[in-house]
């Protein structure tokens, strides 16, 4: 029996077995190695570590963690996960099950890309989902905002604040716009095109304009995309969590939920998607899990 299971070796994993290592706990961390910003050339917003490639921030993580008898890092996956009596019982791909007394999932989630051509190709280059990772790198150049629904006039206004030559594209579907939406996009510069979107087209790794189903295009430095609902871990719903129409799970302060001994750290908690976020998050639920099993070593 295990002190604590991590799933997942993002920041808010490794983050969290860097904690428990510091408190001496028995700690393994699973991990695929098939991280959400795989295809993200640097990792922004991170203090003293801003632009660093994220595979060197994964490399410079697992090297701290080294120095820690007591945590063990496997690079494999965990395909069940079930409470017990007296904890949690996980299952691995290698047909071995492992006991813990506390379970941190920090999967994160997956990124569903729109099906248009040249999205996928462009993704973490020129296509992203996060302004305040890589909107600074497209300032001041064509920005498309693709999305729809109440959401996309902020997400388009959010978008001023790196360029001002911003488009809001919905590729034909229903934005649910008013005229004083319109008006206010307008006034603040955002154009508003509801063409069907054919491609999105590029030279040289990057994006250079998107071409529409009636032959017209749009110049476009940089796509975001609207934040929409994600894929969360279907571990968390095998465990019963609870999951917000969005995806992501309603934690506490400490990242609990409300299955006792499961906490959820990282972009699948309801949180800002940011790097440094989901590695303050694997610190707390670090915190609360090290709190809990003191209390219950010393009762």
């Amino acid at each position: 029996m295990r002190d604590v299971i991590i799933v997942g070796g993002g920041p808010a994993g490794l983050n969290a077995a860097l904690i428990l290592g510091r408190c001496r706990r028995d700690v393994l961390l699973c991990d695929l190695g098939r991280p959400r910003n795989a295809a993200t050339p640097l990792t922004w917003g991170i203090f003293t570590r801003d632009g660093t490639p994220p595979a060197e921030l994964r490399a410079r993580a697992e090297a701290d963690l080294a120095r820690y008898d007591t945590v063990e890092r496997r690079e494999i996956e965990v395909v069940d996960a079930q409470r017990t009596e007296d904890g949690f019982a996980v299952a691995l791909a290698d047909g071995t099950r492992e006991h813990a007394r506390r379970l941190i999932v920090a999967t994160g989630l997956h990124q569903d890309l729109p099906e248009i051509e040249g999205v996928s190709a462009f993704w973490g280059t020129g296509v992203h989902s996060c302004p305040y990772c890589d909107g600074y790198e497209a300032r001041d150049q064509p920005v498309v905002a693709l999305g729809h629904g109440p959401g996309a006039k902020g997400f388009a206004l959010e978008l001023t604040v790196w360029s001002r030559d911003v488009a809001l594209c919905t590729d034909a579907r229903p934005t649910d716009l008013s005229g004083e939406d319109r008006d206010r996009l307008a006034r603040n510069g955002v154009r508003v095109d509801e063409r069907p979107i054919r491609a999105l087209r590029g030279a040289d790794g990057r994006p250079t304009h998107l071409e529409f189903a009636d032959g017209g295009t749009r110049p476009c430095r940089s796509l975001f995309l609207m934040p929409a609902g994600c894929r969360p871990s279907d571990l968390l719903a095998g465990l019963g969590c609870d999951l917000t129409d969005k995806g992501v799970v309603p934690t506490d302060d400490y990242e609990k939920t409300n299955v006792p001994g499961l906490y959820v750290a990282g972009d699948a908690s309801r949180r800002v998607q940011f790097a440094v976020v989901a590695a303050a998050e694997g610190a707390m639920a670090a915190f609360a899990v090290n709190t809990e099993l003191l209390r219950e070593d010393t009762r």
